[in-house]
């Protein structure tokens, strides 16, 4: 049986407690470093500004837990979400050129390189084939933090693309559409994927299959013009922004002053540009509902 020690000698059980060690309190050195703990990076609430980790918020579809708000989210989240299983995600071939060799306060190429790192994607369209409650559709989503998911030449491929594919299949289109519309840097070239969107879409009609719109938070200009007021059912998330023209610019316009809740999903709800709007929950049943519905599947 081991005894206790005192100054290197052994104490025998008998010694009186005045002679026993008392065990200290470790103080640390001021100089000691701090070591750093670990912590989720957290996402702001833009509504209620309650902070909310990024895993709970992306189990959550990014809809703030304490208040309902709907955040954005990033295209490729959407669709992997949508989704139960993905099986081919189109339109990556097709790449961005410079025709017009366009410069503002940086030349396109730059812009687009900028964009590309920021997003971690080719382009503001991602494109992708997969199956919904075992129903196989192909859906389109746009990427706002691109450019304001404006829509260039490669969007335009890509959105024909899918549309041309969805004929092939036999399958229904599905866009989630959040744009800030045309892309300036390429002129006239960006404004006739209005036509060309628009023309693929009719083909879509003409061959009895289903376009469904899903109206995401913002929706304006050139898209709003073409592609996003075209489909057979239009959906679109609580208090989404939907226009051509933004606010401000009506405003100065009319020289009027537009309340809330103008431009808001809510707004064209109420004036029967929408036909529903959905929580971000509910959607992906919703969507199934109309697709087996207008397509009269089991």
């Amino acid at each position: 049986m081991s005894q206790p020690v005192k100054s290197g000698k052994i104490l025998s059980p008998s010694t009186p407690w005045t002679e026993r060690t008392v065990p200290g309190i470790h103080v640390p050195d001021e100089q000691t470093a701090l070591k750093a703990t670990f912590t989720e990076p957290t996402i702001e609430c833009p509504e209620c500004h309650a902070l909310v980790t990024r895993t709970a918020m992306s189990f959550n579809a990014y809809v703030c837990p304490q208040c309902d708000e709907h955040l954005k989210m990033k295209a490729r989240d959407r669709l992997n979400w949508f989704f139960d299983q993905v099986q081919h995600e189109l339109g990556q071939e097709f790449k961005a050129k410079d025709p017009l060799k366009f410069v503002d306060s940086k030349p396109y190429p730059e812009r687009m390189a900028e964009a590309q790192k920021k997003t971690g994607e080719t382009e503001a369209l991602v494109v992708m084939q997969g199956l919904l409650k075992g129903v196989p559709m192909i859906a389109t989503a746009f990427e706002f933090d691109f450019m304001g998911g404006s829509m260039g030449t490669v969007v335009g491929d890509r959105f024909v693309q899918a549309a041309e594919r969805a004929i092939e299949l036999q399958q229904p289109l599905i866009c989630f559409a959040a744009s800030g519309g045309a892309r300036m840097q390429e002129g006239m070239l960006s404004l006739m994927q209005m036509a060309r969107t628009s023309a693929a879409i009719q083909r879509l009609k003409e061959a009895g299959l289903p376009y469904i719109v899903v109206l995401t938070h913002p929706v304006y200009g050139g898209v709003t013009a073409s592609l996003a007021m075209l489909g057979d059912v239009h959906l679109a998330e609580p208090k989404a922004m939907i226009g051509f023209a933004g606010k401000r610019v009506i405003e100065q316009t009319v020289r009027e002053k537009l309340d809330e809740p103008f431009q808001r999903a809510e707004y064209l709800l109420d004036h029967g540009v929408i036909d529903q709007i959905v929580h971000r929950h509910a959607l992906r049943d919703t969507v199934y509902r109309i697709v087996t519905k207008l397509m009269n599947l089991p």
